[in-house]
């Protein structure tokens, strides 16, 4: 039987395009004899799916996206999409190496083959947090040696998204991804961090204080608007960086609204990843 909960499956074109750009430079992704990504829960509608084969597509045209869902009917639905884009009837290419099926946390697979990736977006949130970790135990080591599961969540025209790289080993790092253009304020991220943090946003917890010092900098950074919200970003994460922060990557990810932390960074209290005997 599928492990999980059928979620609300809500999913719109284009709102996971942030996700599926960091995949896409993921080094596992680029260096895998076997680009298998599998879209874990993609809800009421295939296009995501299909989006995620289209995008990764023009970094390594051998891969191949399996989407999985619990309820037979959202496979069902899917698989009618899908004989669309077979028939050349939508913007997708016809031969497009997608397919669906049921399966959840479990993440069935034939003969043995185990995925580069699994994506996991807006699912887990519908969830407990005390649920988090068991489902990231279940999943991670279905996973390729160095395969990552991404657990995320984003808003519902993919302009604000946060999410945590898992590895076989545990979390490793996390990340949060803004549209620059018209940005208040960092922090609104906060309504879109993954289960794991959501409720931390709170006095004490590291995720608290990163928000606070991004707004801060944010803020200072203000005069540099008249450059262009980019400009304004990239001062807000050098400054990050100067205060200590172990901000990764470069101005190359940044300019695109990126900030890359390592998980512990942002470890909640109390978290845990190894089970207690």
């Amino acid at each position: 039987m599928p492990v999980g909960t059928i979620t609300r499956g809500t999913t719109n074109t284009n709102r996971l395009r942030r996700i599926d750009r960091w995949i896409g430079h993921l080094k596992v992704l680029r260096h895998t004899s076997d680009p298998l990504v599998v879209d874990l829960g993609y809800g009421a509608s295939a296009v995501t799916s299909l989006e995620l084969h289209h995008r990764l597509a023009h970094k390594r045209a051998d891969v191949e996206v399996l989407g999985l869902e619990i309820d037979p009917a959202r496979v069902a639905g899917a698989n009618e999409q899908l004989s669309e884009v077979r028939g050349g009837q939508t913007g997708f290419a016809a031969d497009a190496r997608v397919s669906f099926a049921v399966g959840g946390f479990e993440v069935p697979l034939p003969k043995g083959r185990k995925p580069a990736v699994i994506r996991a977006l807006n699912v887990l949130r519908q969830y407990d947090e005390s649920e988090v970790v068991p489902a990231w135990r279940m999943v991670v080591p279905r996973l390729q040696p160095h395969g990552v599961l991404i657990d995320g969540t984003c808003d519902e025209i993919g302009r604000i998204a946060a999410w945590v790289d898992v590895g076989p080993h545990g979390p490793v790092r996390f990340s949060l991804s803004l549209r620059l253009a018209e940005l208040d304020r960092p922090s609104i991220v906060a309504e879109r961090l993954p289960k794991i943090l959501i409720h931390r946003n709170v006095p004490g917890e590291r995720i608290h204080q990163l928000l606070v010092d991004l707004d801060r900098n944010w803020q200072h950074q203000a005069p540099l608007a008249a450059y262009g919200p980019k400009q304004r970003w990239l001062a807000t994460v050098t400054a990050l960086k100067a205060q200590g922060w172990p901000v990764q990557n470069g101005p190359h990810r940044w300019k695109l609204g990126e900030l890359t932390l390592p998980w512990e960074s942002v470890e909640p209290l109390g978290f845990a990843w190894s089970q207690r005997r």
